[in-house]
C-alpha cells in the first residue's frame, strides 16, 4: 500500500492505493457497471467493496445475535443499522427473538398503566 495524499473521499481524510488481481471476466462487469454508473473503475470498485463491507458486518451482527452473545441493540450497533432495521433483518432472516411469557405480561401491564394515566 501507498498513501495517496489527502485526497478526500466521503468520511475518509485520505485514500492508499491497493493493488488486487482480478479474474478477466469481473473486471469486464467492473468495467460495465462503472461506465454505466458514469464513475471511473476505481470510483465503482470502492462502492462496491463499501456495499460489501456493510452486507458483511449485518451478516456478522446476525450471527453473534442468533448465538445468543450480543443483543438485538449491540447487533444494530455492530453493524451500523437502526434498531428497527435490525429486527427487521432479524424477522426476515427467521431469527427468533427471545420473548417469554413474563415478557409479555410485563409488557401488558406497562401498557395497561399508560392508558390509565398512571
Amino acid at each position: 500500500m501507498c498513501a495517496i495524499g489527502s485526497i478526500v473521499y466521503g468520511d475518509w481524510v485520505s485514500l492508499e492505493a491497493v493493488t488486487a488481481r482480478l479474474p478477466r471476466e469481473m473486471l469486464r462487469e467492473v468495467e460495465r457497471l462503472a461506465q454505466k454508473e458514469k464513475v471511473d473503475r476505481s470510483e465503482l470498485i470502492r462502492r462496491l467493496l463499501d456495499f460489501a463491507l456493510r452486507q458483511k458486518r449485518v451478516e456478522e451482527a446476525l450471527q453473534s445475535y442468533r448465538e445468543g452473545k450480543v443483543t438485538l441493540w449491540r447487533a444494530a450497533e455492530i453493524a451500523g443499522t437502526s434498531l428497527r432495521e435490525m429486527m427487521e433483518l432479524a424477522r426476515v432472516k427467521q431469527i427468533p427473538v427471545p420473548y417469554t411469557l413474563d415478557d409479555l405480561r410485563r409488557d401488558i401491564e406497562y401498557v395497561r398503566r399508560k392508558t390509565s394515566g398512571e
